[in-house]
């Protein structure tokens, strides 16, 4: 037992070697399930009867709406439902709600131009294409590709044929280009208002770290797209989204909808437990205000770049009360950081196997969740953004140093 707990502490069993099989074996049963899954499927709809990627029909649906000049319909759940419904030829598959901000037209509208099992793969293969290029230029090893692309989270979003591959890659790509290329970075953390729960911690950290050129043209960027979706679509269509915010929170947020055991919040899982509203607002209002402070310490301090990626990464699906399994797909990004950071100056004790956790959680927080009340990848996400805080703390000098293994 004693061995065994060593090999943990160092993280000695995960080597390069295993973690390219487990990708591989990983990948290969996941794309057998993929194509088992699309087989197995009567045209466009599985053996639930639910639509091939699920929540894409949502997109399509509501894109195919503003093609007919009937966007604010979208957010009309019996209309965009009639809408979704018409996509497969009226056959009752499941509502799939549209709750994002009028920019997100663009994209619907762009994948609604095409048939709908060409613009879901349209969509999927781009997005992931852009994940991938981002963690890749993170790491910069021969092979990162290939657990990038094994990470759980990655299936669940094309099962659930999601935009969390855009939002990994815009967190993901500003982070990547904000010393180099500030007003870039700036003009993709501004796209990123079209998930906005996301971005919350984003300015505090770039103020704390005195990037005001990224900072400006994040504001710009976000500004020109609400005066541009005014100039387009009028008041109307953001009147709908307005209205519809109500519907939002309290059916699918208050009332979870979507599944207690699908949300990876503080929220989520005190309403799992059976805490009322009040409660696990409050909760999540606290954890969101020790986020935002230890975001803010961290940016301003001495700390490696690697530790502020990581840790904003890990905070900003923290702070947020709504947060599902498929957005850990960010999840991604802050590992990535993490990993290289630890490559370059060696790992402590127990990081490399709270990585390899992250790592694989994604496959297994729904489950468990569902079957016995354990938020696992909420208690994972808080784990790591300690060890991220407590490294960073030995760096800037707030607490002694302990021991950093070899470097890998």
């Amino acid at each position: 037992m004693t061995r065994f707990w060593q090999k943990i502490r160092t993280g000695q069993w995960l080597t390069a070697e295993r973690l390219q099989g487990y990708s591989i074996i990983l990948l290969v049963l996941c794309a057998i399930a993929i194509v088992v899954w699309v087989a197995a499927s009567d045209g466009l709809i599985d053996r639930r009867g639910q639509p091939i990627g699920t929540d894409f029909s949502n997109v399509y649906a509501a894109g195919a709406l503003a093609w007919q000049g009937l966007a604010p319909d979208a957010y009309d759940p019996g209309l965009q439902h009639a809408a979704e419904q018409a996509i497969f030829g009226g056959r009752p598959v499941p509502f799939y709600g549209w709750h994002y901000p009028p920019f997100f037209f663009a994209i619907a509208m762009a994948a609604a131009a095409f048939p709908y099992g060409w613009g879901l793969l349209l969509w999927l293969v781009t997005s992931l294409a852009g994940y991938l290029v981002t963690v890749c230029a993170i790491v910069r090893r021969p092979g990162t590709w290939l657990p990038a692309l094994a990470f759980p989270a990655v299936f669940i979003n094309i099962g659930h044929g999601q935009n969390a591959f855009f939002t990994a890659t815009l967190i993901g790509g500003a982070l990547v280009l904000l010393d180099r290329r500030p007003w870039v970075s700036g003009i993709l953390i501004g796209l990123l208002i079209y998930k906005p729960q996301f971005g919350v911690l984003i300015p505090i950290a770039l103020l704390a770290g005195g990037r005001w050129t990224t900072f400006a043209a994040a504001a710009l960027t976000a500004s020109a797209l609400a005066v541009a979706s005014f100039a387009i679509s009028g008041v109307e269509i953001w009147h709908a989204f307005a209205v519809s915010t109500t519907f939002t929170r309290t059916v699918i947020l208050e009332q979870g909808a979507t599944g207690w055991h699908k949300i990876q919040s503080l929220f989520s899982a005190v309403r799992m437990w059976g805490g009322g509203i009040h409660l696990a607002y409050a909760a999540q209002a606290m954890l969101a205000a020790a986020l935002a402070i230890s975001i803010a310490w961290l940016w301003r301090s001495r700390a490696s770049y690697d530790l502020k990626a990581a840790a904003l990464c890990t905070a900003s699906l923290l702070v947020t009360p709504y947060v599902l399994d498929y957005d850990l797909v960010v999840l991604g990004i802050a590992i990535a950081f993490l990993a290289r950071h630890g490559l370059a100056h060696g790992f402590i004790s127990y990081e490399l196997s709270l990585l390899a956790l992250a790592w694989i959680m994604p496959l297994l927080t729904r489950t468990i969740a569902g079957a016995s009340g354990l938020p696992l990848g909420l208690i994972v996400m808080m784990m790591l953004y300690v060890v991220i805080l407590r490294r960073a703390a030995m760096e800037a000098g707030v607490i002694f140093r302990s021991d950093v293994l070899a470097k890998a």
